[in-house]
């Protein structure tokens, strides 16, 4: 069986879509666990950290501890560039080599794979990204989106951005612009900021980015400098963080009131303004940096014994540490999976129940060397996601500084619409199969 390192190694030579065909099939000794990866195109800059921080995770459970559970992980990667239809067919070649779960890592393939992977009764972690009504475990039992929402997202700095003016009260008459890559992801939290801009009476200018334009996007910044938001939210991925960020600072837009996603914090996407780029803020739901200890066990076990593709200066980047994060909900969901079920291999069944009973709280977080790097959170039956709190992060010229506190999203006024557009896909899906499997525990 080949380590995560050895599988991720070979990703680098393969060719874009390609599965890597070197990596053997499950062992009957080991858990299946493909990532869905980016690692060429116009998005690498935001898939390869991501990809080497799960990669150096699940390989450094391996060499540190046998795997989970004394279970080695069989990890491999089927490289998408982003591209749905790559993703679809990675889905399609995976499926038969007994995964546990889906990494889909792009809200387009999450938004293809929910009903194949339904009906195929394979779990599918869209770790904050993806289709946000899937937080409703009981219309989506196979689908989990933790820790929170893209809803989740967009109203917690909503939230933040009422804070420093005073309260929400006083949004009333803001210019609040967003710009977005014009695609699943970028769409996906529209309808919650229309709702928001209505409920608080700011106005929502949008700002679409067309994917083919990600690298020149001087028509829409010259469009918010004409008018003048007073604060600007951007959903942006790969080469579009980066450009973004520059031609703020070309019109001189203050960025302490530059807002992005999590996804749209990376070292590089700051980095990209430099100095200028100074007070540019985005949420953030892991630790950044690499004074913890499951990043020193990663550095020990994998990074200084030469099995990591991680280039050294980015190591412990902000996006590298989510990739972390995603594979330690994995890991977690195993341990979870295998607690419940008295099995050390599991199956996709039982990894779904395992997910559902996931109760991350401080004990285990220690445990895991994950100190102030996340914030305890549970899933269960009803709720697949956790919606859990989030903090700002500040760049300031140089690298990543925690500006915030953590604090939670507007769940009160994002759960209700959570079901309805849960209903709504239903609706618009049917006949959406009633779910049958049992709540896990019962």
């Amino acid at each position: 069986m080949k380590h995560s390192y050895m599988a991720s190694g070979l990703a680098a030579l393969a060719l874009a879509g390609g599965i890597l065909a070197t990596v053997p099939a499950q062992a009957a000794d080991s858990i299946y666990i493909p990532l869905f990866t980016y690692r060429t195109g116009p998005y690498a800059g935001s898939g390869i950290p991501i990809a080497n921080g799960m990669e150096d995770y699940f390989a450094m459970l391996n060499a540190r501890d046998g795997g989970v559970g004394g279970v080695m992980l069989d990890v491999e990667e089927c490289e998408t560039g982003y591209n749905t239809q790559k993703g679809v067919e990675c889905y399609e070649t995976v499926k038969a080599k007994n995964p546990i779960v889906i990494n889909p890592y792009s809200t387009g393939i999450t938004l293809q794979v929910i009903p194949k992977a339904s009906n195929d009764k394979i779990p599918v972690l869209s770790m904050a990204y993806g289709l946000s009504a899937a937080a409703e475990g009981k219309i989506f039992p196979w689908i989990f989106n933790a820790p929170d929402t893209y809803w989740d997202g967009a109203s917690a700095i909503i939230k933040d951005i009422g804070r420093r003016e005073g309260g929400l009260d006083k949004l009333g008459g803001k210019k609040i612009g967003y710009i977005f890559l014009d695609a699943g992801y970028g769409r996906e939290p529209i309808p919650l900021l229309e709702d928001l801009a209505k409920k608080y009476s700011f106005e929502l200018v949008q700002y679409p980015v067309a994917g083919k334009e990600m690298q020149n996007q001087s028509s829409q910044w010259l469009n918010v400098r004409r008018d003048r938001p007073d604060y600007m939210i951007m959903w942006g991925w790969g080469a579009m963080n980066p450009t973004a960020v520059k031609e703020a600072t070309k019109i001189r837009y203050n960025m302490e009131n530059f807002y992005g996603v999590w996804w749209s914090g990376g070292n590089d996407d700051a980095g990209a303004g430099g100095e200028a780029a100074k007070g540019y803020r985005t949420l953030n739901f892991n630790g950044v940096g690499k004074d913890y200890g499951v990043i020193q066990d990663i550095k020990k076990y994998v990074v200084d014994a030469g099995n990591s593709q991680v280039e050294p200066e980015k190591f412990a980047d902000n996006l590298y540490n989510r990739g972390v994060y995603n594979a330690m909900l994995v890991a977690e969901g195993i341990r979870s999976a295998q607690m419940l079920t008295g099995k050390t291999v599991i199956s996709a069944e039982d990894m779904r129940a395992g997910l559902e009973a996931l109760d991350i709280d401080e004990a285990r977080i220690a445990e895991m060397g994950m100190e102030d790097f996340m914030h305890p959170f549970k899933l269960s039956c009803e709720d697949h996601n956790g919606h859990a709190p989030v903090y700002i992060i500040e760049w300031d010229g140089k690298d990543w500084k925690k500006a915030s506190d953590w604090f939670e999203p507007m769940t009160d006024v994002v759960a209700p619409l959570l079901k309805a557009a849960a209903d709504e896909y239903v609706a618009s899906n049917a006949p959406w199969p009633e779910r049958e499997v049992p709540c896990a525990g019962e």
